[in-house]
């Protein structure tokens, strides 16, 4: 096994990678009303060593989040923040993809930006998500049964015009949220998706939505766009039987993988992402994604997400299995994290989960963000 193939170049799209580390997208609620701080700016700049940053979903119109800090991307305000953030790392000589996200049916119409709106929920059908638990909001509401969407060509354009705003804040790329539960997997699957016209019912109706939308994003980014999945369901309480999970994932990802896109990300089973309902069983519908659907993958690189450590990625990109990784959790403890692997230095700072999203205005909202301590 080469003991530095995460360390390796990589073309991806139009650009070069340094290595083949990836931060993975970490929704950290440090946004003010929605716009990026300068705190953010000192966060991904510490990080700026990874092949590839990922940023944190960004909200492609006004929703109403369980995070009441997460950041947008459909303003003006909006791309100068970015601007400024993404030139920053440039300078420190990284890429950044900005992760283009609609939580579709998991808002709620009492939160605050919801509210500014003006809108309803919308989601595919109109079937509530179960869970939910919006902190923010009095009694801690759950989800909550959304309006049907009538026109999912409205929800197309807004993904297209969130992919033009990347560009003009200078982000090298987009990666489409199309896993654990979000909009774009609402529409894949069939237990959130019970549509009789062209946007559900067969597989290749149920995908529509979600390859619609990367062809809007190619059009502005060509070859710089990807798509993050989740097939092995649970989050969101959303996944099917496993063989419709396979008919399903294996049309679409096909498909996707025709369209010329950098590259796509398989988030493999966790148990992090496999909730209990009130059935008292695992949502998740486990099975090996790479074993599942690597093949498929022809024109694509294929990255790998999900408590993937550094030896077992090592052990992945060396076998072929992978081009590279991305790396969650232990990005948001180890900023040198790529410093960290070149050198042998072990990843062991605990991270802060009491911190991950912010709770109130008053707290320090460095703690658990940018003041981990660094070896190099």
């Amino acid at each position: 096994m080469a003991a530095n193939a995460l360390l390796r170049p990589i073309s991806l799209g139009t650009i070069e990678l340094k290595n083949r580390i990836g931060m993975s997208a970490l929704t950290r609620s440090r946004a003010h009303n929605t716009y990026p701080t300068d705190l953010m700016k000192e966060y991904y700049l510490q990080r700026a060593d990874a092949g590839l940053i990922v940023s944190e979903g960004l909200l492609i119109t006004r929703q109403g989040t369980e995070w009441p800090r997460a950041p947008g991307i459909w303003d003006v305000k909006h791309i100068e923040g970015w601007r400024n953030i993404v030139s920053a790392v440039h300078e420190a000589g990284g890429k950044m993809y900005a992760q283009l996200w609609h939580l579709g049916r998991l808002s709620h119409p009492d939160a605050p930006e919801q509210k500014l709106a003006g809108v309803p929920v919308y989601g595919p059908s109109s079937i509530a998500a179960r869970g939910g638990n919006f902190r923010h909001l009095p009694g801690t509401p759950g989800y909550v049964k959304p309006t049907t969407v009538d026109d999912p060509w409205a929800l197309v354009a807004q993904f297209k015009q969130a992919a033009i705003n990347a560009k003009q804040a200078g982000f090298d790329g987009v990666e489409l949220h199309g896993g654990t539960g979000y909009l774009i997997t609402q529409f894949l699957d069939d237990t959130s998706n019970k549509r009789t016209d062209q946007w559900g019912g067969s597989v290749e109706n149920r995908s529509r939505f979600g390859l619609e939308v990367l062809k809007a994003l190619i059009e502005v980014f060509d070859r710089d766009v990807a798509i993050k999945l989740s097939p092995t369901g649970g989050y969101n309480d959303v996944g099917m039987p496993l063989q419709e999970t396979l008919k399903t994932f294996t049309y679409f990802i096909s498909e996707a993988d025709k369209l010329g896109i950098s590259y796509i990300v398989l988030l493999r089973h966790s148990p992090r992402y496999d909730p209990v309902y009130e059935d008292g069983v695992h949502r998740a519908t486990q099975h090996d994604v790479l074993e599942s659907y690597r093949h498929l993958i022809k024109n694509a690189k294929v990255f790998i997400n999900g408590d993937v450590t550094p030896a077992e990625g090592q052990r992945l990109v060396s076998e072929g299995k992978v081009d590279g990784i991305f790396i969650g959790l232990d990005y948001i403890a180890h900023p040198d994290l790529v410093k960290r692997i070149e050198h042998g230095v072990p990843l062991d700072n605990p991270p802060n989960i009491r911190c991950f999203q912010t709770e109130d205005d008053d707290e320090d909202w460095s703690k658990g963000y940018t003041d981990y301590p660094m070896c190099f």
